[in-house]
């Protein structure tokens, strides 16, 4: 079940791992910002920004794949994604660049800790492995 169409994505890093979010699915990609927090929120939904007069809620994807989260960097941001009619802020450690992925196999029922329901595929590249997000999973988690 191997596809080979190219289709262009986004990849990002958390800690030492390399995820990327089709390209069509990004609204927009802006620096780390003030996060207002929201009490009894769930650990990873890290509060609301305010993005040009509209409320956005902003999540953490290290706190969502169980790693530690971390002081934010200068290269931390916030990747906000469109998805069905809502609009997403997803904290990165990082934004690597633009990339085309022809290779994508299916994921494994786990991809380390991580359940495999978050992953559309696992693209493969030259400089090694990629996590293709399915945002439809990661953003309706409860």
């Amino acid at each position: 079940m191997q596809r080979t169409e190219q289709e262009q994505y986004v990849e990002l890093g958390i800690g030492n791992e390399t995820y990327a979010i089709r390209i069509q699915d990004i609204h927009e990609i802006i620096k780390m910002q003030d996060v207002t927090q929201i009490p009894n929120a769930l650990g990873y939904l890290k509060g609301v920004i305010n993005l040009r007069g509209r409320i956005i809620p902003v999540i953490s994807l290290r706190n969502m794949f169980g790693l530690m989260e971390e002081e934010n960097t200068k290269f931390t941001r916030i990747v906000v994604v469109n998805h069905v009619e809502d609009t997403v802020g997803v904290i990165v450690d990082r934004v690597n660049k633009v990339t085309n992925l022809s290779d994508i196999q299916p994921p494994p029922d786990r991809v380390g800790g991580i359940s495999g329901n978050y992953f559309a595929g696992i693209g493969i590249t030259d400089h090694g492995l990629v996590g293709i997000l399915k945002l439809e999973e990661v953003l309706l988690r409860n």
